[in-house]
């Protein structure tokens, strides 16, 4: 914390980047977590149900048609977000949009898991698709900043940004983790749920508007970082069980572990030059997942 050209490095730089990866990270591995646990699906996560690409869609919206993005030809991304809380209020009603039709589908008795795992690969290709649409008509370096933008990248991230990032995660994960006993209630059916004092119903709505705000924000500052969400929760199972007052807050832990570690990887793989860490927790969460799969025989 003192003077210095090293001290502003770490303080700037390296600090920045630590912090929002443990922070984005135990967001993503919890809302993995949690809609695998209301929707009843060991495939549900963000990404693969459509919300991340929901939250890419509203931030593109923000930036692209109203604006609320600076253009310019210096620096490495040519792009500046100078309103976050506009960017972050759209990507929020994006993710939520999906968390909606998702809530919806799942309150549908005759949709099973694997026809919601569908819905939300049909949902997130046509958040995807009315993406590129506003790229087609933004200009060039907006068409660039947004491609770049939707990589994946804590390079975005500096003091002022975790300052913000972070009481909208702590309070998400802070919230959920309390009701760890319910979503235990969830895993014996609505039924069973309802004769221990729990809303199956309330509790769905009340997580998927919590899981949309731990991947709008995230997504609104960085941009979509897959399979966190997806991995997470799995590998915490096989550490503490079933048992959610263990699992919710373990996955948490574990994401904020595997996206520090390919945010290392991403600055240390080909350096001096930095990747986006979207692409290395692609490239690491594929195969972990199908060794997974392997391993257990089944999900």
């Amino acid at each position: 914390m003192g003077s210095g050209q090293y001290a502003e490095i770490v303080r700037e730089l390296r600090l920045s980047r630590t912090l929002g990866a443990i922070f984005i990270g135990g967001a993503l591995g919890l809302s993995g977590a949690l809609l695998q646990n209301i929707l009843r699906n060991p495939l549900a996560s963000p990404f693969t149900l459509g919300i991340s690409q929901g939250a890419v869609f509203g931030a593109s919206f923000a930036i692209i048609v109203l604006g609320y993005g600076l253009t310019h030809t210096s620096g490495p991304q040519g792009f500046t977000i100078f309103n976050y809380s506009v960017v972050a209020f759209f990507a929020f009603v994006g993710a939520m949009t999906v968390s909606l039709l998702i809530l919806l589908l799942s309150l549908n008795p005759q949709i099973t898991p694997k026809a919601m795992i569908l819905a939300g690969v049909a949902l997130g290709s046509l958040f995807q698709s009315a993406t590129m649409f506003l790229q087609y008509h933004g200009s060039d370096i907006q068409v660039s900043a947004t491609v770049y933008w939707t990589f994946g990248d804590l390079g975005k991230l500096g003091l002022r940004e975790v300052k913000l990032l972070t009481p909208f995660l702590l309070l998400g994960i802070g919230l959920v983790c309390l009701f760890g006993w319910k979503y235990n209630a969830l895993l014996f059916g609505d039924e069973v749920a309802k004769t221990l004092g729990v809303s199956p119903r309330i509790l769905r709505i009340i997580t998927l508007i919590v899981v949309s705000f731990l991947t709008s924000i995230p997504t609104s500052f960085v941009g979509i970082i897959g399979f966190i969400g997806l991995l997470s929760p799995h590998i915490g199972r096989l550490v503490v069980g079933l048992d959610q007052r263990f699992l919710l807050p373990i996955s948490a832990l574990i994401g904020a572990n595997i996206l520090l570690l390919s945010d290392i990887l991403a600055r240390t793989i080909l350096a001096p030059k930095v990747l986006p860490v979207g692409i290395i927790t692609s490239f690491m969460g594929a195969p972990l997942f199908f060794l997974l799969v392997i391993r257990k025989g089944r999900l």
